[in-house]
């Protein structure tokens, strides 16, 4: 495994990056909000490349997640599947779940219930949806 950056950067979202499996894994930590999201999308652009264009996020520590958080989810997507990729989210946090939901967005990506399944599963719309994303 190759570790790609860690830190803190100066918005407070923690980001670390690392390969394993095929796939660049990214653990996401805090808030992902409009006063961080320009931070993060620049770090998520930053590990994708025609030769590592497949994406895992673990979501499971994000605390709070708006529109411009869902947005950066949106633009990594597209820039992954533009470079052959593909975008996994891995262990959303409640948070992330309820904006995915209230959205609209939750069926637009493929989700799993840990990084460990993400990186496991070969092919995607076999994804796992959170129990409490389900309608009632």
């Amino acid at each position: 495994m190759m570790l790609h950056g860690t830190g803190l950067p100066p918005s407070g979202l923690r980001f670390s990056a690392r390969t394993g499996d095929g796939y660049t894994i990214a653990a996401l930590s805090g808030r992902l909000d409009v006063a961080r999201a320009s931070v993060l999308r620049e770090q998520l652009l930053g590990v994708l490349r025609p030769w590592a264009s497949r994406l895992v996020l673990d979501l499971s520590e994000v605390s709070f997640c708006d529109a411009r958080g869902l947005a950066v989810l949106v633009g990594t997507g597209r820039r992954a599947r533009l470079l052959g990729g593909v975008l996994r989210l891995a262990a959303p946090s409640p948070a992330v779940t309820a904006a995915l939901r209230i959205s609209g967005l939750l069926r637009q990506f493929d989700i799993f219930p840990t990084v460990l399944a993400a990186t496991a599963q070969p092919q995607a719309g076999t994804s796992w949806v959170p129990a409490q994303a389900l309608p009632l």
